[in-house]
């Protein structure tokens, strides 16, 4: 889905800017003393950021429009708390509250019918995460949860589970191209589990085969999940050069496993 050429509400997204790092925490310490024109600069430079993460819900037929405009409350909610000082990279801690906030609008307009109990029991549970995370710097325990709202475990496991937003067995969870992969074809056969083990080995030793940059390129997109604009920041290169020596390496590493099954 080529989103980075189309016009999404009114934004050319084409011609979105780019902004250093330097240029970021110059624009955010602005912010921190109330300059809006800063604040909207810097929205403007991270929407590139809105943009690859909405492509990971194209599977939910939702308007795309809708998704970036929510895309957008979760970027500036992320702009709003960030803390500078704590040396976290904003990206880092922007993406999570951007999925949050699409995660949640989905549920909300989720079509499967959920009683208001449940709705209301992991709205509590879901309040209750976000303080303790606040408070415990880490993801708390189902238990913890449970102890904070006085539900059981069960309760909240099946709040939870109630408000989860439908996943197709052919949504799209990867894409590059004009190959996806989708969600079914990540469901684990026990049949078929020497066979994923010995792939498993196979990819391992393709990796393997490959130049330094380019193994560290296929690590940061697949293995720790994130984007060519991202990787393109951390390795100090154009994202056309990511593009262009992720696909060498894939097109290596396939070479290399197709030779390994002729053998």
């Amino acid at each position: 889905m080529a989103l980075y050429k189309v016009e999404i509400c009114g934004v050319n997204t084409a011609k979105l800017p780019l902004l250093s790092n330097e240029e970021k925490d110059a624009l955010f310490l602005k912010i921190k003393q109330g300059d809006t024109a800063a604040r909207e600069e810097y929205i403007r430079g991270n929407l590139r950021l809105v943009l690859s993460i909405i492509q990971r819900f194209s599977g939910n037929n939702e308007n795309v429009d809708d998704l970036f405009q929510i895309g957008c409350i979760g970027l500036m909610k992320a702009i709003d708390n960030f803390d500078l000082s704590q040396g976290v990279k904003f990206s880092t801690y922007a993406v999570p509250m951007i999925i949050g906030e699409i995660r949640r609008y989905l549920r909300d307009n989720n079509s499967i019918r959920v009683s208001r109990s449940l709705r209301d029991a992991a709205y509590k549970a879901i309040y209750a995460k976000e303080v303790l995370i606040k408070e415990l710097n880490r993801d708390p325990t189902i238990g913890e949860i449970a102890e904070r709202t006085g539900l059981s475990p069960e309760e909240i496991n099946e709040a939870f589970d109630a408000i989860q937003t439908p996943m197709s067995l052919y949504e799209p969870v990867y894409k590059e191209g004009g190959d996806a992969l989708y969600v079914m074809d990540q469901l684990w056969d026990k049949k078929n589990g020497e066979e994923s083990w010995i792939e498993e080995i196979s990819l391992k030793e393709a990796m393997k085969r490959l130049p330094v940059r380019e193994k560290h390129i296929i690590d940061l997109r697949f293995f720790q999940g994130k984007t060519q604009m991202e990787v393109a920041d951390e390795i100090h290169i154009s994202q056309a050069q990511v593009s262009r020596l992720e696909k060498n390496a894939l097109r290596s590493m396939k070479n290399y496993l197709g030779d390994r099954k002729k053998a």
